[in-house]
């Protein structure tokens, strides 16, 4: 399908720009100014404040029924916004530029919620059902691959600019978001290429409070809101700060950062076509029960490449949590995206996705502003639990934990994200596998795996661990029902 393909090159343009603009390169280009904690805060949770304009994007598809036309006027209005960013370089006082620079970034954001809520609607009608887990795995496996090559060519690029120029390093990052606007604007000339289905027409008046509300009066969906609620304020609570970490605390170049993050999005490619056949033919609850735990073990490894300062292991360590949390954050953010979609009823997914939206944006947007808010008050504190064992002959003080700064948040991102995957079981979707099937399933292949992995054949069976076992035993599951029953 033509429209489809547009959907990919939609996406592969809207992956080059944000890459330009989220991530290190904002938190770098940030701190080239003086951005303080706070302000990195409150960066982080703009794209989530600005969920709110989804409330008149609601309005404005319910009035117009045009969601191709409102997606593409508010995307592309957006795009400008970009180089007001860029023009902050060229401000000499360091608050002015801050300042231009966080207007920009707002007014994208905003403009940009208002088409993400449209795009969402218009997705959830265009997308067939029984291959929406694979087309959009798909499509992000392709547009993170995507990502990951402009991350690591513009962490090179900006770290060579260093070294030739080491005073002018912001006149690098104008460079990048000149190039995000051109990948912006191309994202709008895909997206005005994309057919748009007729909306079916409402059985009743169009009431707009009413619209709003009506996701949080379905009990399954009010569940699931709040599931992804706990869920977001958990991991933004640490994750829009891995960054500020490695770049202040550890002491790590940009460069290196930029590769760290694209081994996490190499992972991420590796495993999203298996995330998301998981999702298709067992439910996205049963992809976030595996992906999520692990992701939560990642954020607390954190905590130990620092004990209490930057150790040997600290990078072998690192390089551990980047993958581990690539091959989560896959599963996550397909299952958290899709089953908003899936549960949506059909013809009223604007105003469910809006309030899903809208609630987890909430949540997400107020933990790196907390975050950044009570960062100098952990910075000055610090928590440590060592053993010590004496003896005639020697004398040996070992260092088991040590908490301080961000670690804090690391741990209390850990506590919250285990409180909203016990959440997670109370969301129902159909065709979500039985977790003692699940279980069983896993420890019998690890098994099987241990016994075999010193053949090729068993290395290679290994590397598919955990998706195939759950493919093989939906397939049994389904053969068992085909099977005609037994005569009385």
């Amino acid at each position: 399908m033509l429209g489809l393909r547009w959907v990919v090159w939609d996406g592969i343009f809207a992956q080059g720009m944000e890459t330009l603009v989220l991530g290190p390169f904002l938190v770098a280009y940030a701190l080239q100014f003086g951005a303080s904690n706070l302000l990195i805060g409150i960066l982080a949770a703009i794209p989530q404040l600005a969920q709110f304009n989804q409330i008149p994007g609601v309005y404005l598809i319910e009035k117009l029924r045009k969601r191709r036309l409102i997606t593409v006027v508010c995307a592309g209005l957006s795009r400008p916004a970009l180089l007001i960013m860029a023009a902050a370089a060229f401000i000499a006082s360091p608050f002015w530029a801050l300042t231009v620079m966080t207007i920009g970034f707002t007014i994208r954001y905003l403009l940009g919620a208002t088409a993400g809520v449209s795009w969402n609607a218009w997705m959830r009608d265009l997308i067939p059902q029984e291959s929406l887990g694979r087309f959009f795995a798909n499509r992000l496996a392709l547009t993170t691959g995507l990502g990951a090559v402009v991350s690591i060519l513009a962490g090179l690029f900006v770290d060579a600019w260093r070294d030739q120029w080491p005073e002018g390093v912001r006149y690098a990052f104008v460079v990048l978001l000149v190039l995000a606007f051109v990948s912006g604007v191309a994202c709008v000339f895909a997206m005005a290429r994309i057919p748009e289905p007729r909306m079916p027409p409402t059985a009743i008046e169009f009431q707009f409070l009413t619209t709003l509300t009506r996701p949080f009066r379905d009990i399954n969906f009010r569940r699931l809101i709040f599931f992804l609620a706990s869920w977001n304020f958990a991991v933004n609570l640490a994750s829009p700060f891995f960054a500020v970490y490695m770049l202040d605390r550890l002491d790590i170049d940009l460069t290196t950062v930029i590769i760290l993050t694209t081994l996490s999005q190499f992972t991420n490619v590796l495993v999203l076509r298996q995330w998301g056949r998981i999702a298709d033919r067992f439910s996205n609850k049963s992809v976030l029960r595996l992906a999520a735990p692990l992701f939560i073990v990642c954020i607390f490894a954190w905590t130990f490449t620092t004990m209490p300062e930057k150790h040997a292991f600290t990078v072998p360590l690192l390089v551990v949590i980047h993958a581990l949390m690539g091959v989560a954050t896959a599963g996550v953010t397909l299952a958290s995206g899709n089953v908003g979609l899936k549960l949506a009823p059909k013809g009223e997914g604007a105003s469910y996705l809006a309030a899903s939206s809208l609630a987890t944006a909430m949540a997400a947007a107020l933990a790196p502003i907390i975050g950044g808010a009570f960062a100098d008050f952990f910075a000055a504190r610090e928590l440590s639990l060592s053993l010590h064992w004496a003896s005639p002959a020697s004398d040996v003080l070992i260092e088991a934990v040590n908490l301080r700064a961000w670690d804090f948040f690391f741990l209390f991102a850990t506590v919250l994200g285990m409180y909203s995957i016990h959440r997670l079981a109370f969301v129902r979707e159909v065709g979500e596998a039985e977790d003692h099937i699940v279980l069983h399933e896993i420890l019998m292949e690890t098994r099987r795996n241990v016994r075999s992995i010193s053949t090729v054949a068993g290395l290679k069976q290994a590397s598919e661990f955990p998706f195939s076992l759950l493919v093989r035993t939906l397939r049994r599951r389904q053969a068992r029902r085909r099977r005609p029953s037994d005569p009385a």
